[in-house]
């Protein structure tokens, strides 16, 4: 078989489903660490391959919040910001909707008008020096309950920073159902974010219909359960409602057995519109090239198929017009470019 990774490694992409704080390169966690000896997280890079070993989603959250535990400051939300620019940009990402979760931040004490500051000029540095374009999607941690999610909305309507596209709802899905955050929602939306909610990981195909329903969801962060409703899968595919889909993800966190058994198949085979994401890389031991790998494992891909996915993000993408345009000519020409050199 071809090595698919060379191409890639090169290929211009974009992601929708990657975690601020989850993103956070095991050399930044430890040095986030050592500066907060109070905290139980390892301060030795090496050591973090087993404190990010999962036994299930519910221990997934506990280590996932200590490391939130450690942006404590303005300086600590921009330097994770850049630095996780800076790893994007080293795997070709052109273009991202990181999910920020304000709340987490803000109520352990960093002043919300230092945290916008922090996140935008991270944001404005990594499109300069790096080529990424970063936006944010402000998500709900809905383990906090309805008090997170009038905060959240509170810090996204009135102290909304210019890089901000969309809202969302994280956290737990079991014992969280997704109406109660309506009203919520509703008033993200009149304020022109779009919504973009995490629904069917953990839980049935009815989350995913409640977020529809409920919340207007224009994506699906997850859905991994859809494959278990047809008339769900034809739902999806008929109105172009992406799949934010995170196959190592789900099996670290137990929310699908394991890679082979993975529904990315049948979801493309009923026409969904599926993106490939690596939701909090450094924490299952990936990255977005990888998880193009296991995509093109599981869906049998060559490179022009590579492309098309990538294409499909973009498609997914609350980029402008022309920002789609320019990002997926850019994907053609590489494509194009790279098939002649090979003579494939």
């Amino acid at each position: 078989m071809t090595d698919l990774h060379p191409f890639i490694a090169g290929l211009p992409k974009a992601e929708l489903h990657v975690h601020h704080v989850g993103s956070a390169s095991p050399r930044i966690v430890a040095e986030l660490a050592a500066h907060h000896p109070d905290s139980k997280v390892p301060t030795a890079p090496e050591a973090l391959a087993d404190y990010f070993s999962f036994t299930d989603f519910g221990h997934f959250i506990d280590v996932y919040l200590s490391v939130v535990d450690l942006i404590r400051t303005p300086e600590d939300v921009r330097l994770l910001t850049f630095e996780v620019a800076r790893d994007m940009a080293r795997q070709n990402i052109r273009y991202a909707e990181l999910t920020v979760t304000p709340f987490s931040s803000t109520r352990r004490g960093i002043p919300e008008q230092g945290f916008m500051e922090a996140i935008e000029d991270a944001r404005k540095a990594a499109e300069a020096e790096l080529g990424v374009v970063l936006r944010w999607c402000f998500d709900i941690p809905g383990e906090a309950g309805l008090e997170a999610a009038e905060e959240t909305t509170r810090l996204a309507v009135d102290l909304r920073p210019e890089g901000l596209v969309s809202f969302g709802l994280g956290g737990p899905e079991i014992g969280v159902d997704r109406p109660q955050f309506k009203p919520y929602f509703d008033r993200a939306i009149a304020e022109g974010l779009h919504s973009v909610p995490h629904a069917g990981e953990t839980t049935g195909p009815q989350t995913v219909w409640d977020a529809l329903t409920a919340l207007r969801a224009e994506r699906i962060g997850h859905g991994t359960s859809s494959v278990r409703d047809p008339r769900l899968l034809e739902h999806l595919a008929e109105h172009r409602i992406a799949l934010e889909v995170c196959p190592t993800s789900n099996i670290a966190t137990r929310a699908v057995a394991d890679l082979d058994r993975h529904p990315v198949r049948e979801m493309v085979k009923a026409g969904v519109l599926v993106t490939i994401n690596s939701d909090d890389p450094p924490m299952f031991g990936t990255d977005l090239n990888s998880e193009y790998g296991v995509a093109a494992r599981l869906l049998d891909l060559d490179e022009r198929g590579l492309a098309a996915l990538a294409k499909n993000a973009v498609e997914a993408s609350f980029l402008d017009p022309a920002g789609k345009r320019t990002l997926s000519e850019e994907i053609d020409t590489y494509t194009t470019n790279w098939l002649d050199r090979t003579g494939r």
